[in-house]
């Protein structure tokens, strides 16, 4: 049985229109983003909507800076989350491997996943929801 995995707005600073470029003063930047903010213990539940894998689970997934790490050793995970909210991560465990990616805001996460393994191959959605956040954040 093939495994499950979990797993951009740009910001444009607008010119005062009153003022000549001479006399304006530089447009404030809103601050950079960052991975931190999305730092702590996540729901996460996994879809199947293509293929013979189970059809659905559900993970508690932990960020930190920005990566993502699952407390099972049998589970090779792989993952990020950028200051903008995309997510790229990959799961194996054996021969079965997934790949999933997504977006994610503050507190929930949504994208989709595809897996393989020697004998089937799935695909499917997977929403996520933070639970609570990392200390010291």
């Amino acid at each position: 049985m093939l495994k499950r995995i979990l797993l951009a707005a740009a910001v444009l600073a607008i010119p005062f229109c009153g003022a000549s470029a001479a006399t304006r003063a530089p447009a404030a930047r809103p601050p950079a983003p960052s991975v931190s903010q999305f730092d702590g213990n996540w729901s996460v539940s996994i879809i199947t909507d293509s293929g013979t894998c189970d059809r659905g689970y559900r993970y508690a997934l932990r960020i930190r800076d920005g990566r993502i790490s699952y407390d099972n050793p049998n589970f090779n995970v792989s993952g990020q989350v950028t200051p903008r909210g995309y997510v790229s991560v990959m799961v194996g465990a054996g021969s079965q491997q997934a790949i999933g990616t997504g977006r994610m805001s503050r507190d929930y996460g949504a994208g989709t996943w595809n897996g393989r393994s020697s004998t089937a191959q799935c695909s499917g959605h997977w929403e996520a929801e933070r639970r609570d956040r990392t200390s010291g954040n």
